[in-house]
């Protein structure tokens, strides 16, 4: 009975201790890209390729990896062109529980196609992290690491496409280009 008691006035403090006080998140705000730059492409359509199959972390994650590059290449992947397609396809997107925290890869690779079908170009683009002391909130650990490598991604894919696919990118405008200059015969002098 003694043994019980102690125990029992003991897990207060073994819980402040192993981080019991931190505050675990609830609110975790979708990942969206549209603020963003967006990469037009001189192509008729942009198709997605099929997700990879889900990571191990990915049914606690508010934000699973796959989930966000699809919605990266969404907002930011757009058809500008009359023919030809591009093709966005996954090649990794993991988080993983490693012994001291997480550790994630995100690769993408964007194919371009001209409308026989051949391979014009592409672009690939790869980021990796590493969170060490991740506490008891996993879910909001995962959330940070997946938008710290998505913020990381977004970077380095428009760095890949500006760098491969120049060629085949429109520059974004956000005004329509002057009006030409008309002509007018100007009125002689003292007339």
């Amino acid at each position: 009975m003694r043994l019980a008691r102690r125990l029992l006035l003991l897990c207060p403090l073994l819980v402040a201790a192993c981080g019991g006080d931190e505050p675990v998140r609830r609110d975790f705000p979708p990942l969206r890209y549209d603020y963003l730059t967006p990469l037009r492409l001189n192509v008729a359509n942009v198709e997605l390729g099929p997700p990879p199959p889900p990571g191990p972390l990915d049914d606690i994650n508010p934000a699973p990896p796959a989930q966000a590059l699809l919605q990266m290449a969404r907002d930011r992947v757009l058809p500008g062109g009359a023919t030809g397609r591009a093709v966005f396809v996954i090649d990794q997107a993991l988080v993983t529980r490693v012994p001291d925290g997480l550790e994630g890869t995100l690769a993408v690779h964007l194919d371009v196609l001209t409308s026989e079908g051949t391979r014009a170009g592409f672009a690939e683009a790869r980021v990796s992290r590493r969170a060490v002391g991740i506490g008891r909130d996993l879910r909001g650990a995962l959330y940070d690491m997946t938008r710290q490598m998505m913020d990381d991604m977004n970077v380095e894919f428009e760095f890949q496409v500006r760098r491969s696919l120049r060629d085949w990118l429109q520059e974004a405008t956000t005004a329509p280009p002057p009006a030409p200059v008309e002509q007018q015969p100007l009125p002689g002098p003292g007339t």
